[in-house]
């Protein structure tokens, strides 16, 4: 955006290792954020000021309730981060089907329907001058997927896919949508996988600098943001 930060701002996963940073971030910058998470305790100890709203996002009905809480509580959006994700790992005949499930609800599906739920609100801003973004945080396994890790690439890659799309159709209505593809961090992620062992990996980014380098790329008007933009 070419002056500041808009003002509502919602960040789905506001309590996690990556989306909390996020939100602070754009807390200080003046946004007004509606935090997003499943655990209401969580979201009130995250210490970040903004309207929480505690919802299951994997659920077809979550996004309608996220947008409807925003447009309550600040009248409209001008900006979505989708700070949420899991991760799983096992050969492509270990996983069970309930967890490739989750995984591309959950990384794939719900951004998705986040953004189309928000469109018309988007439309609103756009309408008005304010520079509406859309910023989804995928994965460097969007670029490079990995063995042991093949069904969590594909639900990364086709939110990456999804975007580069999207982005086209919404540049012409003045929507900027932004598809952030971080190395691996240490948000704490790999050891929390829905199903299967973290393989040995490299030492991860720090979560503030990868936070820090995702809403300079909101501020400065970036347009897609690879794994290589980020410093190691």
């Amino acid at each position: 955006m070419s002056d500041a930060l808009p003002p509502s701002v919602i960040v789905v996963g506001a309590t996690g290792g990556l989306g909390r940073p996020i939100a602070a971030l754009l807390a200080a910058s003046g946004a007004r954020l509606t935090l997003v998470g499943r655990d209401e305790a969580r979201l009130a100890a995250c210490d970040v000021p903004g309207e929480c709203v505690a919802v299951d996002i994997r659920l077809a009905a979550s996004p309608a309730r996220v947008v409807d809480a925003a447009v309550a509580a600040y009248g409209g959006i001008d900006g979505i981060v989708y700070a949420a994700g899991a991760v799983a790992f096992g050969a492509v005949d270990e996983l069970p089907d309930e967890v490739m499930i989750d995984l591309f609800t959950l990384n794939t599906l719900a951004p998705i329907r986040l953004l189309r739920a928000a469109l018309p609100e988007l439309r609103r801003s756009a309408s008005e001058k304010r520079d509406p973004f859309v910023a989804h945080i995928s994965a460097v396994v969007a670029e490079q997927p990995q063995a042991g890790m093949a069904a969590y690439s594909a639900s990364k890659a086709a939110l990456a896919a999804f975007d580069a799309a999207a982005a086209r159709e919404l540049r012409r209505e003045g929507i900027r949508l932004i598809d952030m593809r971080p190395p691996h961090t240490e948000t704490g992620l790999a050891d929390r996988p829905l199903s299967g062992t973290a393989p040995r990996l490299p030492q991860g980014l720090d979560p503030q600098a990868v936070a820090k380098r995702i809403v300079d790329a909101i501020a400065q008007d970036e347009k897609d943001v690879p794994s290589t933009a980020f410093s190691s």
